[in-house]
C-alpha cells in the first residue's frame, strides 16, 4: 500500500471510529451530554470575559477616572461585581460538566465492556484460535483505558477549546476586523501544520496499540507456559523474543509520541509569533490612526491572541490521548464487527413424553425424555424424534482452511449406547472429529447426522446441550467445587452434585479437603493436582447427563492407579450413552464397540480390539509397542 493510500485509509478509519464512539456518548447519555455542552459554553464565555473586560474597564471606567479630583468608583465597582458574577457562573459550570463527564465516561465504558463481552460469547471458536488470549485481554484493559482518558478529559477539553476559539474569534472580529485578518492567516497556517503532524502521529499510534496487544499476548503466553520454558532452558530465547516485541513497541510508541509532543511547542511558538506581529501591526495602525484602535482595544486584543492560541495548544496536548483512544476504539470495534457464529438451525431440543398411543408429545415439565422438534417448512407440519444418541458420518470431508483438508471422505456409524474409540498419531484428525460433532466448525462436504437429522439443521445451543465433553485440558472457574461441578447443570440440586462426584470417584478427595464441596478454587484450580481437576471435569460431565459423551484424552493426566479407580466411574457414566473416546492409552479403549485407526485424516483400520489385533496392522503394532503414537 502506498503512503497516500495508507494515509487516506487511516484518516477515513479514524473519522469513522470517532463518529461511532461519539454515538455511544450521545446515545447513552444524550440529556447529560447536552447539559455538558451548555456548561462548557458558559465556562468558555466566562473565561473570554477576562480578555473582553479589559477594553471596557480601561476605556469606559479606569481611564475616565484618571485626573479627576473626586472620582466616583460606584460604576467601576458595579462592573467588577458583574464580572465577578460571570466568573462565578463559569466556576459552577466547570464543576458541573466535570462531574457529569465522569459519570458519562464510566457509563460509556460499562456499556462498551458489556457489549464487547456479550458479542464475544457469540463468536465462533475460530476467532479464539486465531487470536491470542493476551491480545483479547488487551481490548478489555489497555484499549478501554484509553477510552476512559479520552471521554473524561479529552472530549470536554476539546469542546472547551473549540467554543473558546469561536467566541474569541467573534470578539476579535468585533474589536478590530483589520487585526483579525492577520489572525486568520495564522489560523490557516496552524491548521495545515496540525493536519500534517497529526497524520504521521495517527498512523504510529494505531501501530502502537497493535504492538501493545502483541506484547501482552506474548507475556500471557510465556506466563502460562513458564514451567515449559524453564524445563527446556529457554529463558534466554524468551528474553530475546520479548526484546523483539518490545523493540517494535518502542519504535512505534516513540515515533507516535514524538509527533504528538512537537505539536504543542509548534502551536505555542506560532501563538507567540502572532502576539508579536499583532503588537507591531496594531501599534502601527494606532499611531497612524487607522481602524480606531485605542489603548483598551490593543490591551484586549493582545490578550485575545493569547486566548486564541491557547486552545490550539490545549487540543495539541490532548491529541496524544485522542489518537490513542481512537486506535484502541478501532481495535474494539473490529472485534465487535467480527461476524458472530452463524446458526441456521431450526430443529430444537424439547422435553417430551409418550401419550397413551405411544406417540411422542412435547411437554413443559422435565420428564427425563428428550426429543428433537423438527418443523417442516414445506407443509408446515412438526415431527418429534426421540433423542437416542445415534451419530453418523456420511462421506464427510473437512479442512480448517479451504486448500488443506484434514479429514477425507470419513464414513462411520455410532448406534445409541455404543462406544467408539479413535487412535492415531498427532494431527491424524481425532480431535477435529469431536469439534465437528459440536459444530465448532462446519464440514466442507458430506454430512453428519444426529438421530437421522443433519446437524446443520439443529440449533447449536440445543445440539451442544445434548452433548457432554471432557477435554484433556481441564478448565475450572473461580468458585467452590460444588459450583464447578454444577456448571454442567446449573439447576442441579446438592444431592445431584454429590451423586455426580461419587460417580466420577471425586467424592473421596473432596471430602478430605478442609471445606469439602465448599472449598473455594481460583486460578484454574491450581490448589488441586492435575488428576483431581480431571475428576471434577468428569463429574461436571456426569451431572449434565447427556446422551452423547465425548472423552478427549480424558484420563491422560491421571496416574495409572487413579485411572483404574476412575475407569469404574467412567464405565458407569458411559453406560447407555453413545461415547466417542480419544485416547493414547490403548488400555482404556479395549472394551470399545469399535476402534477407528486414523492416519492423515483417513480411517485405515476399524473393528473391535480383538479384530484389530488379528489383522496385525497398525493397531497391533501400537498395542504391542512396535509402533509408538507421536
Amino acid at each position: 500500500m502506498s503512503r497516500p493510500q495508507e494515509k487516506a485509509r487511516v484518516t477515513g478509519g479514524t473519522i469513522k471510529t470517532a463518529k461511532r464512539l461519539l454515538k455511544y456518548v450521545t446515545g447513552t447519555y444524550k440529556v447529560q451530554f447536552i447539559l455538558v455542552i451548555f456548561c462548557i459554553l458558559i465556562s468558555s464565555i466566562a473565561s473570554i470575559s477576562v480578555s473582553l473586560s479589559l477594553r471596557f474597564l480601561l476605556d469606559d471606567y479606569i481611564i475616565p477616572l484618571i485626573g479627576q479630583k473626586d472620582p466616583n468608583y460606584s460604576e467601576l465597582y458595579m462592573a467588577l461585581t458583574v464580572l465577578g458574577t460571570i466568573f462565578m457562573c463559569g466556576v459552577i459550570a466547570t464543576f458541573v460538566y466535570s462531574r457529569l463527564m465522569v459519570v458519562i465516561g464510566q457509563g460509556v465504558l460499562k456499556r462498551v465492556r458489556d457489549e464487547m463481552f456479550a458479542h464475544m460469547q457469540t463468536l465462533p471458536i475460530r476467532y479464539f484460535d486465531q487470536n491470542t488470549n493476551g491480545s483479547i485481554m488487551s481490548l478489555y484493559t489497555n484499549d478501554t483505558d484509553t477510552l476512559r482518558q479520552m471521554i473524561n478529559q479529552s472530549i470536554p477539553q476539546v469542546l472547551m477549546s473549540a467554543f473558546t476559539i469561536v467566541v474569541t474569534f467573534i470578539s476579535m472580529l468585533v474589536l478590530s476586523p483589520i487585526l483579525t485578518v492577520l489572525a486568520v492567516l495564522m489560523i490557516l497556517l496552524m491548521f495545515f501544520v496540525s493536519k500534517t503532524v497529526s497524520g504521521h502521529s495517527g498512523r504510529y499510534f494505531i501501530r502502537q496499540q497493535l504492538d501493545l496487544a502483541n506484547i501482552t499476548g506474548f507475556v500471557e503466553e510465556r506466563m502460562s507456559g513458564q514451567r515449559v520454558v524453564k524445563v527446556f532452558n529457554h529463558e534466554k530465547m524468551s528474553e530475546e523474543e520479548f526484546d523483539k516485541f518490545n523493540e517494535e513497541l518502542f519504535e512505534s510508541a516513540s515515533k507516535a509520541h514524538t509527533f504528538a509532543s512537537i505539536m504543542g511547542p509548534i502551536i505555542g511558538n506560532m501563538g507567540n509569533l502572532l502576539f508579536v506581529l499583532t503588537a507591531v501591526f496594531g501599534g502601527f495602525l494606532s499611531v497612524m490612526g487607522i481602524g480606531n484602535i485605542t489603548l483598551g482595544v490593543m490591551a484586549s486584543y493582545l490578550q485575545f491572541t493569547k486566548s486564541f492560541t491557547q486552545p490550539f495548544m490545549q487540543i495539541a496536548q490532548q491529541f496524544n490521548s485522542i489518537i490513542m483512544a481512537l486506535a484502541g476504539a478501532e481495535r474494539i470495534f473490529n472485534m465487535m464487527d467480527t461476524e458472530p457464529e452463524v446458526d441456521e438451525g431450526y430443529v430444537t431440543l424439547v422435553n417430551a413424553k409418550k401419550d397413551a398411543d405411544g406417540n411422542i408429545v412435547e411437554c413443559k415439565e422435565r420428564t427425563g425424555m428428550w426429543a428433537w422438534k423438527h418443523p417442516h417448512q414445506a407443509d408446515g407440519t412438526v415431527t418429534y424424534t426421540e433423542l437416542r444418541g445415534e451419530v453418523q458420518f456420511d462421506d464427510m470431508t473437512f479442512g480448517y482452511v479451504p486448500d488443506h483438508m484434514v479429514l477425507h471422505n470419513l464414513t462411520l456409524y455410532a448406534k445409541p449406547g455404543q462406544k467408539l474409540a479413535f487412535v492415531g498419531s498427532t494431527g491424524a484428525g481425532k480431535t477435529t472429529i469431536t469439534n465437528l460433532i459440536n459444530r465448532f466448525y462446519d464440514v466442507a462436504d458430506g454430512k453428519i447426522r444426529y438421530d437421522g437429522i443433519n446437524i446443520n439443521k439443529i440449533k447449536k445451543d440445543d445440539l451442544r446441550h445434548s452433548l457432554g465433553i471432557v477435554l484433556q485440558d481441564t478448565h475450572l472457574f473461580t468458585g467452590t467445587i460444588m459450583e464447578n461441578i454444577r456448571y454442567g447443570k446449573l439447576d442441579a440440586t446438592d444431592e445431584e452434585v454429590y451423586n455426580a462426584a461419587k460417580l466420577a470417584h471425586a467424592d473421596g478427595f473432596i471430602q478430605m479437603l478442609p471445606d469439602g464441596y465448599n472449598t473455594h478454587l481460583s486460578g484454574d484450580g491450581e490448589e488441586l493436582s492435575q488428576g483431581q481437576r480431571q475428576l471434577l471435569a468428569i463429574a461436571r460431565a456426569a451431572i449434565a447427563d447427556p446422551p452423547v459423551l465425548i472423552l478427549d484424552e480424558a484420563t491422560s493426566s491421571i496416574d495409572t492407579r487413579t485411572e483404574s479407580i476412575v475407569q469404574k466411574g467412567m464405565d458407569n457414566l458411559m453406560r447407555g450413552r453413545t461415547v466417542f473416546v480419544i485416547a493414547h492409552r490403548l488400555s482404556t479403549i479395549r472394551n470399545s464397540d469399535a476402534i477407528m485407526v486414523l492416519e492423515h485424516g483417513r480411517i485405515i483400520e476399524r473393528g473391535t480390539h480383538e479384530e484389530l489385533l488379528k489383522l496385525k496392522g497398525t493397531y497391533y503394532q501400537l498395542y504391542t509397542g512396535k509402533l509408538e503414537l507421536d
